[in-house]
């Protein structure tokens, strides 16, 4: 048996946390560490010393962690396009889509964190992502980044680390425990494949919602 199966055979994967039970989670060999990955609208917090995963073209992810308790979590989110006529409208209002696809995925985050006994104070933030991955696509990345800076300046959270924007993908490996981030920006052969899944995933966050069944009593 090679080092990389011993070392899985040997570290018992621990339970994910209730309600993380469906993200892929597997042992990754070069970490020497179980590694959860996260896609598109997904995100993941753990207690335990584990990796968190992604690939971002425009998406963001934010990687929140409290230092003291040694938990943390990703998030990997993306904006649905403009369709706003006014540049203002797409940040602004309450039922802005900022407000209802952004503000969901770093509270989500940030809530889960808190559950755990996380204090919002010593919460260490780091983003990545949001590049322009194709250049006949418009600019969501930048669109996303406006947000979570915003997003982050309003709420009073302070940035320790970003890598943002430019013109390439990414492959994020995050470990909570330490607050360590592994990037790497990918080839352009990997940008096709990220473009058309992000395209994917914006489709279905401009899906109109199926209406809420009803039932009726005599």
């Amino acid at each position: 048996m090679n080092t990389a199966l011993q070392s899985s055979a040997t570290t018992p994967k621990a339970p994910a946390l209730p309600g993380f039970e469906k993200v892929r989670r597997f042992w990754s060999p070069h970490a020497a560490r179980w590694a959860a990955k996260i896609l598109p609208g997904e995100f993941f917090v753990t207690a335990h010393d584990e990796v968190i995963t992604t690939i971002l073209g425009s998406c963001i992810s934010a990687c929140i962690r409290d230092p003291a308790r040694g938990i943390g979590g990703m998030n990997h989110f993306m904006l649905p396009e403009d369709q706003t006529v006014g540049r203002n409208a797409w940040l602004e209002g309450a039922g802005s889509l900022a407000t209802r696809y952004g503000s969901f995925a770093m509270e989500s985050l940030v809530n889960e964190l808190m559950k755990l006994g996380a204090e919002r104070s010593r919460l260490e933030v780091k983003l990545f992502g949001g590049g322009r991955i194709l250049a006949t696509m418009s600019d969501v990345g930048a669109k996303n980044i406006e947000f979570v800076h915003r997003y982050l300046r309003l709420e009073g959270f302070r940035i320790a680390a970003e890598d943002l924007g430019a013109d390439c993908p990414r492959h994020v490996e995050y470990f909570p425990r330490s607050g360590v981030v592994m990037l790497k920006r990918l080839k352009a052969l990997s940008v096709r494949d990220i473009a058309d899944q992000e395209t994917r995933y914006r489709r279905r966050l401009l899906a109109p919602a199926p209406p809420e069944d009803v039932e009726l009593f005599a």
